[in-house]
């Protein structure tokens, strides 16, 4: 068999998914698979495609990672002035995926998103290694940068100019958190007959749970 042919013939076999297995809040049922994932010890396993949509109707997905989730919904932190950042603030809604392979697994989240308080993204920003505090304040994120030179003449500018120095959380960079209004869990099976689960509001303030196709 070919490698190509092995790619196209992959099984997934792992697990299942059934009705039963699922709990009626799907926050509940998100967290139960990501502490799953966590004890799994994977590489990145709060990595996530994040998709946005600006005011000119083109999509963009890109891989973040997950710093939190609570009953607001799901948090990361980015550069206000990049990309997502400016589809976000154009049209505030979101689509999360996360994949886990080891386990034959995804999760989608569609949501409306918002900004984080201050004091959250200002915490958020401490805590993180002061080199990556220095390259968020060097970075213009998203836009033309003339070679890697200039960008490394200017993170070694600014920790030079700033040793010793507390570095402060810059105005541009922001904490968002994506309230879901649909999730759907999804389970590899055999011969492509995978396990799928929508979740959406139901009327009496729950969620409604239903099967998909695959």
């Amino acid at each position: 068999m070919s490698k190509k042919e092995k790619f196209h013939s992959r099984q997934y076999l792992k697990l299942k998914l059934e009705r039963k297995d699922l709990d009626e809040d799907p926050f509940v049922q998100f967290d139960l698979w990501y502490r799953k994932i966590l004890e799994a010890e994977i590489d990145f396993p709060n990595a996530f495609i994040l998709s946005t949509v600006g005011a000119d109707g083109v999509p963009s997905s890109r891989v973040v990672l997950l710093k939190g989730y609570d009953e607001r919904g799901f948090s990361f932190y980015s550069n206000s002035l990049s990309r997502k950042g400016r589809d976000i603030a154009e049209n505030p809604v979101a689509s999360l995926c996360f994949w886990w392979p080891e386990f034959e697994r995804q999760v989608k989240i569609d949501g409306e998103v918002s900004v984080l308080p201050e004091r959250e993204a200002d915490e958020y920003f401490k805590s993180r290694p002061r080199q990556s505090r220095i390259g968020a304040r060097v970075s213009r994120q998203s836009e033309v940068l003339a070679n890697r030179q200039l960008l490394e003449e200017q993170y070694n500018q600014f920790r030079s100019e700033w040793k010793g120095k507390s570095i402060a959380r810059p105005d541009f960079w922001k904490g968002y958190v994506v309230n879901p209004v649909r999730f759907e869990f999804w389970q590899g099976r055999k011969n492509r007959l995978h396990d799928r689960f929508r979740y959406i509001p139901s009327p009496d303030g729950g969620w409604s749970i239903d099967r998909l196709y695959p």
